[in-house]
């Protein structure tokens, strides 16, 4: 029977995994490494990177695969997402059964943490096969600490969402302070910038890291500029922002 283990790996920088993370990679029959074309080749490349630093166990093989690409023709979101999750759970099947006929523990690396905005645990949901989390550091934390700042106010609540969610239904009631992940097209442009101030990062933890912060109404063009061109210089980009009202 085939187990899988999801390992958080934060935000690239092989020095963000945890010891039980690396004991997770070296009690692996393979690691499955997800190729998602010439444009993100990077991605695969490193996942290859952290395996060579840590894994020491020689019996442990890596195992790469193209992942199915999701269809943008379906005009509703969720069913477009729930279809391409169902093709990536038949991939990895396929991949489970070639790889490993007789059964073995399999180890996926998910960026940052598998439970925070990532598909990997419901895709593996549907295998119906034994899983093991091992926790990693997020986006968010690799932020607050390139930024050298405290994600909450005293005693106050903060709210993690999405780009879409931001641009589609404003600012949150409740809250002076917002994460932002999955925002592909900078949905801060959506908000009255007035008296908000943006921590912004790329490349968290990576030699390539960006951090930008201020006022949003002086920085957030220069935010958007760089994150265009950062983007066409690796072919990918992955982000995450911090936003606080601090008057009003």
């Amino acid at each position: 029977m085939h187990s899988l283990v999801l390992i958080g790996i934060g935000t690239g920088n092989p020095d963000h995994l945890t010891l039980q993370a690396i004991k997770a990679l070296n009690a692996a029959d393979i690691v499955m490494i997800p190729r998602k074309g010439a444009q993100k080749a990077d991605l695969a490349a490193l996942r290859r990177r952290i395996c060579a630093e840590v894994i020491t166990n020689p019996a442990t093989r890596l195992v790469e695969f193209d992942l199915p690409v999701r269809d943008e023709a379906t005009p509703d979101y969720r069913a477009r997402v729930e279809d391409w999750h169902d093709e990536i759970a038949q991939c990895w099947r396929g991949v489970l059964n070639a790889a490993l006929p007789q059964g073995g523990r399999v180890a996926l690396l998910v960026w940052g943490d598998p439970s925070l905005y990532d598909s990997t645990l419901r895709i593996a949901g549907r295998l119906a096969l034994p899983v093991e989390v091992i926790p990693g550091i997020t986006s968010i934390q690799a932020l607050t600490a390139a930024h050298e700042i405290v994600l909450n106010e005293i005693g106050a609540p903060f709210l993690i969402t999405t780009g879409r969610q931001l641009r589609d239904h404003g600012w949150p009631s409740g809250v002076d302070t917002l994460v932002v992940m999955l925002d592909g097209g900078c949905a801060f442009q959506s908000l009255d910038p007035a008296g908000i101030s943006i921590w912004w990062g790329a490349y968290l933890g990576m030699a390539e890291q960006i951090i930008r912060q201020g006022a949003l109404a002086q920085i957030g063009p220069e935010i958007i500029a760089t994150r265009a061109a950062a983007r066409a210089a690796h072919g990918w980009i992955m982000d995450v922002y911090l936003l606080k009202k601090t008057a009003g």
